[in-house]
């Protein structure tokens, strides 16, 4: 892990933070989307009783540098993830895999995070590099991943992150 984010307040970005603190079934403690419901402001729009999938946010910091080479300057923080990664491929991890955080916190993979315009709105055209379509048309979505709190605890920066699949067949990650 390199840097960990949150913000008590709705705001697209997220400060950085010396550690965070997850709390099992609710998320991020002190963060604006941690609940046991759903708390992006799209989601409560459609049903405000709907499990929270999206407790925590996280992104591969191989992402800046993508993004980079194409003209845009993003930070750890600035698209409003909890935890920046580096080195592991976040996006090819199948649903229900444990991302073991540090000593004891425990996050479990939901799916992708769906971006949206408020990603132009902070930079414009940066939707684009975030999410395109393959050579087949398929819709490739490079936000980072969504999880739940399986098991809570302290998360720093540089704190080590164990990858553990599910077993029995995986299902690729969807937009959640």
């Amino acid at each position: 892990m390199t840097v960990v984010s949150s913000n008590e307040a709705y705001s697209f970005t997220k400060p950085n933070r010396e550690s965070i603190t997850l709390l099992a079934g609710l998320g991020v403690e002190g963060d604006v989307h941690a609940g046991v419901t759903v708390k992006h402001r799209s989601r409560v729009a459609q049903d405000p009783t709907q499990p929270n999938l999206r407790q925590v946010h996280l992104i591969h910091e191989e992402l800046f540098g993508e993004v980079r080479e194409a003209g845009f300057e993003v930070a750890p923080g600035d698209l409003g993830e909890n935890v920046t990664t580096s080195g592991v491929d976040l996006l090819a991890l199948p649903v229900g895999t444990l991302l073991h955080l540090g000593d004891e916190a425990v996050v479990e993979v939901t799916g992708l995070r769906n971006p949206c315009l408020q990603i132009d709105n902070f930079q414009d055209g940066l939707l684009k590099q975030v999410v395109g379509r393959d050579g087949t048309g398929r819709i490739v979505r490079k936000a980072g991943i969504m999880g739940i709190v399986a098991a809570g605890g302290v998360v720093r920066p540089g704190d080590p992150i164990e990858v553990e699949l599910p077993v029995g067949p995986h299902r690729a990650l969807e937009r959640v």
